[in-house]
């Protein structure tokens, strides 16, 4: 089965901020700089253009993978695949995002073990949000309504 498309935009849309405030909430809580934006956008030109490409990769190309390349092959339900893509981001992004960006192997230059945990938590989120809306559509509740004819059909008639 595949996911609804649009569902899956919809966890990226809601999933990318949500991602985004709680990497930098953790980031300060943990007393680590984990600056999405301004990571990127030393390599990009700047923080603008850093945030643009982050928003760019979770709204578009990341629910786009995820329901086209990786859903398929993910196990369990919905939800457990998108938190399983979560993590296999978070993965790609320790192994080989960070490094190139300057931040060392599994954040080593930018706070380490909290670095780690801060970008681990954000990407959870982001996986979870991504799965739950394929989930609710699976389900039914966020499926087309039925037409009004026929939800009413059943009822009694007025006196």
């Amino acid at each position: 089965m595949k996911p609804n498309p649009t569902m899956v935009f919809l966890g990226g849309l809601l999933g990318t901020p949500a991602m985004t405030v709680l990497m930098y909430a953790l980031a300060l809580t943990l007393g680590v700089n984990t600056d999405i934006a301004a990571m990127l956008g030393e390599v990009l030109g700047g923080w603008k253009m850093g945030m643009l490409v982050h928003i760019l990769n979770g709204v578009v190309i990341f629910p786009l993978a995820f329901a086209f390349l990786f859903y398929r092959f993910l196990p369990g339900p919905p939800v457990a695949k998108g938190i399983a893509f979560g993590g296999l981001l978070w993965l790609i992004s320790q192994l080989v995002v960070m490094p190139m960006m300057g931040a060392g192997l599994f954040s080593a230059q930018i706070g380490g073990l909290k670095a780690v945990a801060a970008s681990l938590g954000g990407h959870m989120v982001y996986g979870w949000l991504l799965g739950v809306f394929p989930s609710l559509a699976q389900e039914g509740l966020a499926a087309k309504p039925k037409p009004v004819s026929r939800r009413f059909a059943n009822m009694p008639k007025g006196r």
